[in-house]
């Protein structure tokens, strides 16, 4: 059975990462989510407050990067590796699919709904991070495609901020990029986004649960005994 972080034992097949049990029926806690609902709103809080910032900052840069960058021309920042260069970019990140701005623009409609559809089950406070990061850099650049030039659903996404010779992004791109380093973290150390951990995963000091798994059956697999039987053990007839 899974325990907490101060060994106490649940009976259910995951845990939450901070510790307390996945029972949905438990006192205190949401029927549709397994979450208290005090918490829940603590993280849903979270999670629209960086929505918002993200967003927020990601089109004041680039307002001002309109109004005082010239097209095409780098300023360099820190010699070759970073510099500030405005581009107005139809296509997706690295200039994919440049000309396919409709398409771009559907595709992350479609990923702002679910995010939205997916943060309403947040138990995590890792995952409230991850999603309103995700989700104010895809509103970032969607705005741009929706109310830049040439026209709603064609718009120019404003980029500016240049890496090397690589490419130029902006801070939705930034955002976007943390998020998903934060998502495959959470995932590596199996928390789910209603804040339960894999019940075989490893514990939270780092050492593996090495308890032996249990048949379908409910017996004992016990591959580590002699193949040849107990027997050998004691020195029986064979």
């Amino acid at each position: 059975m899974p325990t907490t972080d101060d060994e106490t034992t649940l009976p259910d097949e995951y845990e939450r990462a901070d510790g307390s049990a996945a029972d949905g029926d438990a006192p205190g806690v949401g029927p549709e989510t397994g979450v208290d609902p005090r918490r829940r709103r603590a993280l849903l809080r979270l999670f629209a407050v960086l929505t918002a910032l993200v967003l927020l900052v990601d089109q004041l840069t680039k307002v001002w990067a309109v109004a005082a960058l010239e097209p095409r021309v780098r300023t360099p920042l820190v010699g070759d590796l970073l510099g500030l260069q405005l581009i107005r970019n139809d296509g997706a990140a690295l200039s994919i699919a440049s000309g396919m701005t409709w398409a771009l623009t559907l595709v992350a409609t479609a990923v702002v709904v679910v995010i939205v559809r997916v943060s309403r089950r947040l138990g995590s406070r890792g995952w409230a991070v991850a999603l309103g990061l995700l989700l104010g850099g895809a509103l970032g650049n969607l705005v741009d495609r929706m109310v830049r030039e040439p026209g709603p659903l064609h718009g120019h996404v404003i980029d500016f901020l240049a890496y090397g010779r690589l490419f130029i992004g902006n801070v939705a791109d930034i955002a976007i990029v943390v998020a998903a380093v934060l998502v495959v973290w959470l995932t590596a150390r199996g928390i789910h986004v209603d804040g339960t951990r894999d019940r075989h995963h490893e514990d939270v000091d780092g050492t593996r649960d090495d308890r032996h798994h249990e048949d379908v059956d409910g017996t004992r697999d016990d591959r580590h005994q002699d193949p040849a039987g107990p027997d050998d053990a004691t020195g029986g007839a064979r």
